[in-house]
């Protein structure tokens, strides 16, 4: 797959980029993405929620009234369930939510994800560029220029780049993200992919097989 290279004014440049078919362009699964998506959504979840148990409830034991002859149903501690103030039934506890998958399907997915990317036309190649210093005013400059001010979108870089992440930091429809660290949320989460020209070889050398 060919794509033009743009730069940061949102003009074309005379060059062009081949994406590697084993990357962008294999046959998609979608329950790997499925299953890769709900692993990172899990994987964000504290599982710290508790609720008390008749156990762990602050109150007295003893007996509210008589077990017999009142004409009423049954009545225990004043730690019941069925009483306001008492424990819950069947609450929810500490746990880990986190699972195990494998990493072929992971990488099976996040192949998936970007093929899905590119048959959409949702790639942007532009020419490698730089800041001299963090400027949230020329990332959205840039944004504009690419016509993509409106969109969600996810930078893909080759390697760390601070000045960047710095001036994308304070934008909610912006992130920005080195090649090694992405995942099939984020790819599909965004409606464009803006990958540097450098970093359209680290993608293919991360992920391909």
């Amino acid at each position: 797959m060919e794509l033009t290279i743009y730069n940061i004014k949102g003009e074309k440049t005379n060059r062009t980029i081949s994406l590697d078919d084993t990357v962008f362009g294999i046959d998609p699964n979608d329950h790997a993405i499925y299953l890769d998506t709900k692993q990172y959504l899990a994987n964000q979840r504290q599982g710290t929620h508790s609720s008390k148990e008749k156990s762990t409830v602050s109150g007295s034991t003893r007996k509210l009234k008589k077990q017999k002859g009142t004409g009423g149903a049954r009545a225990g501690s004043i730690k019941s369930p069925l009483l306001r103030g008492g424990a819950r039934v069947f609450g929810p506890q500490p746990r880990d939510y986190s699972f195990k998958l494998n990493k072929k399907l992971k990488q099976l997915a996040r192949l998936s994800a970007l093929t899905y990317k590119a048959r959409e036309n949702s790639i942007v190649v532009i020419e490698d560029f730089e800041f001299e210093k963090p400027k949230t005013k020329l990332f959205i400059e840039m944004l504009s220029n690419l016509q993509l001010s409106e969109k969600k979108t996810l930078m893909v870089l080759g390697e760390s780049n601070n000045t960047l992440y710095l001036s994308s930091r304070n934008l909610k429809r912006t992130k920005v993200i080195r090649a090694c660290d992405l995942n099939t949320y984020e790819i599909l989460k965004a409606n464009s992919l803006i990958i540097l020209e450098s970093s359209v070889s680290e993608i293919e050398k991360t992920f391909a097989n």
